[in-house]
């Protein structure tokens, strides 16, 4: 990481002493699937990558949803694992799995270190493979043999690997160009890979007179202040203003997004047929939707060449108006069903808002509370929602909020479980009050798993094993 005094989740016991002595801090949690999710929202928050250290076998098994969540999110993550001794030669060790098996599905990378001479190279590549590209996990399995004993090592090196394939092609910038002159309706779609380029896509937008939508993951990647945002997604689950607007778009310039089932409200619309995409990684490109355009690529090297071939800004002053009117529209419905006798969710994210800093960090669960707080928070800047969305983990947010505080101290920061969720994760608080990094947590109760049991109760009409017994939250 780039910052001096790194946090660590650490479920290990080998690499304390030499944390200390490097000015490295370790944080130790709850359990190893908790200790994902903080470097999951220490990275999120951030422009640093969080470090997860395990014990062998079950360290790693526990810690598989959490490098699951951000494999699937693209979220950076180096997992320093530790393995069986491998200089014993005896078979049925403690712990004794087939760790890199296990761990292959889910990371960028996954390598085991046969000399000690190896470990530094090889940290060093699983930070820049986790950056690199489209963001993942990176593990490094150090068999135990090095940790426990001192070793002779000669002169280590790290040699950085070139990066390829971020810069697009100008031939297709410019018909990607061509494409959006020619259009009378442009319209932009974000997802969470446009982050890096959050700072040129209003001038973006203004040029092409285009409103912006973006997927979950992506919130705030556009200001959601500005006259031109439209709404987070655009499909059959968004209100009628945005369907409407979307109806009448004739190409669709999509950037940093893999048109997941969840974003797109189970694959719940059509693009258009003239459809430009954009991502940094090539396999993602007419995997889902067939794109008239397909431009491999990084999002802020396309953004920017695009934006220095367009000619002048179209005019998108009555656009902007049926958006204020649409939004209007839809706050006056949410507030004409408020309740009275429980918490209208409205009321409930803006009067979070309100009162906490403009900067707020929020974190949000698997469940329907994701949902809730991606279409009622208006956030201005990427890395300020946090949310398990392609993996779904209950049980994220809680330490996701407390890898955000420890990323973001001074900054506010929320967590929004449902209750269910809260059961999963809500004691890594401890770990959050000991080193004073505690997020507002914020129980979105109905006591249900109110996500799962809409299923049995389209199917059949009635709700099982979904129903949680009450708790003392304050206890």
């Amino acid at each position: 990481s780039r910052r001096r005094h790194t946090r660590y989740a650490d479920r290990s016991r080998g690499l304390g002493d030499v944390y200390k002595r490097q000015g490295i801090e370790t944080v130790l949690v709850t359990s190893e699937v908790a200790g994902a999710f903080v470097a999951d929202g220490y990275s999120r928050s951030s422009d640093d990558v969080g470090v997860i250290n395990v014990v062998p076998g079950a360290g790693v098994t526990y810690s598989l949803s959490g490098i699951a969540e951000a494999w699937m999110d693209n979220v950076p993550m180096v997992v320093i694992a530790s393995g069986i001794r491998t200089d014993t030669g005896k078979a049925y060790q403690l712990h004794a799995i087939d760790q890199l098996a296990v761990l292959r599905p889910v990371t960028k990378s996954a390598v085991r270190v046969e000399t000690a001479n190896e470990i530094y190279p090889a940290i060093r590549r699983a930070f820049q493979i986790a950056q690199s590209g489209a963001p993942g996990p990176a593990a490094v399995e150090i068999p135990a043999q090095f940790l426990l004993e001192r070793q002779e090592i000669g002169e280590v090196a790290f040699e950085p690997e070139p990066e390829l394939g971020r810069v697009p092609e100008q031939e297709l910038v410019e018909r990607a160009a061509a494409m959006l002159a020619n259009a009378e309706a442009p319209a932009i779609y974000l997802g969470r890979g446009a982050a890096g380029a959050a700072d040129l896509l209003v001038s973006l937008a203004e040029q092409l007179g285009a409103p912006v939508t973006t997927s979950f993951g992506s919130k705030g990647v556009y200001p959601e202040s500005h006259p031109l945002w439209l709404w987070p997604g655009f499909g059959r689950q968004a209100p009628g203003f945005v369907r409407r607007i979307m109806e009448s778009c004739d190409c669709l310039l999509a950037v940093g997004c893999r048109f997941g089932e969840v974003t797109t409200g189970g694959f719940g619309f059509e693009p258009p047929e003239a459809m430009i995409h954009v991502d940094i990684e090539p396999e993602v490109l007419n995997r889902n939707f067939p794109a008239k355009l397909a431009v491999p690529g990084d999002a802020r090297l396309f953004v920017d060449a695009l934006s220095n071939i367009i000619d002048g800004n179209r005019p998108w002053a009555s656009l902007a108006e049926k958006i204020a009117e649409g939004h209007s529209n839809v706050i006056a419905r949410w507030q004409r069903n408020a309740s009275e006798t429980r918490v209208t969710p409205h009321n409930l994210f803006d009067s979070l808002q309100r009162h906490c800093r403009e900067d707020a960090v929020f974190t949000t669960d698997s469940g329907n509370g994701t949902v809730l707080a991606m279409e009622h928070l208006r956030l201005e800047a990427p890395g300020r929602f946090l949310a398990p969305t392609d993996f779904s983990c209950m049980g994220y947010s809680v330490p996701a909020a407390v890898g955000a505080c420890f990323a973001n101290p001074g900054r506010d920061v929320v967590a929004l479980p449902g209750d269910g969720a809260f059961l999963m994760s809500g004691l890594e608080l401890i770990t959050a009050s000991s080193h004073s990094a505690s997020p507002l947590v914020c129980v979105l109760r109905d006591g249900t798993l109110s996500q799962i049991a809409q299923f049995p109760n389209m199917m059949v009409n009635r709700v099982s094993s979904c129903v949680l017994p009450d708790y003392d939250l304050e206890g």
